[in-house]
């Protein structure tokens, strides 16, 4: 059960690696230029990777809250809540985010509403941050309320 625990903590910290990278770039980049922007965008290639971690942080802290639900009802209820904001912070991708990457092809295509996308990506990542931020303080409750 430790190494359940010790493996969402990680994970959590993991995907708040990418997300909190975004939050803190955003005063930066906020006020770039066009041309400036989408040659700064170049640097997310192969960022998808970071699905691969996002979705096993979901589940394994849902594993985590089916182990302990019974026995430990406080680190169940917190790992719940962390795999949900997890799903949330997915969400938040795919309704802001997401659209953005599409309608500029991962922002290698220069559309005439790319100043609105641009607000949707970068304030979608910051609210995205927050979420996960708030996700992997729910999975050290886990494990503080566990312990």
């Amino acid at each position: 059960m430790i190494v359940l625990r010790i493996i969402a903590l990680a994970l959590m910290a993991l995907i708040l690696i990418p997300s909190g990278a975004h939050l803190f770039e955003l005063p930066g980049k906020i006020g770039l230029d066009r041309d400036s922007y989408f040659i700064v965008q170049n640097i997310y290639a192969g960022w998808s990777l970071f699905a691969v971690p996002i979705f096993a942080a979901i589940l394994v802290n849902i594993g985590l809250y089916f182990m302990e639900r019974r026995r430990h009802p406080a680190t169940a209820h917190w790992a719940l809540i962390a795999a949900s904001l997890t799903v949330i912070s997915l969400g938040i991708f795919f309704a802001w985010i997401f659209p953005a990457n599409q309608a500029t092809a991962n922002w290698t295509t220069q559309s005439e509403n790319w100043e609105a996308l641009r607000r949707n990506w970068e304030y979608g990542h910051a609210v995205n941050a927050v979420v996960v931020g708030c996700a992997l303080l729910a999975s050290v409750l886990a494990i503080v309320k566990r312990t």
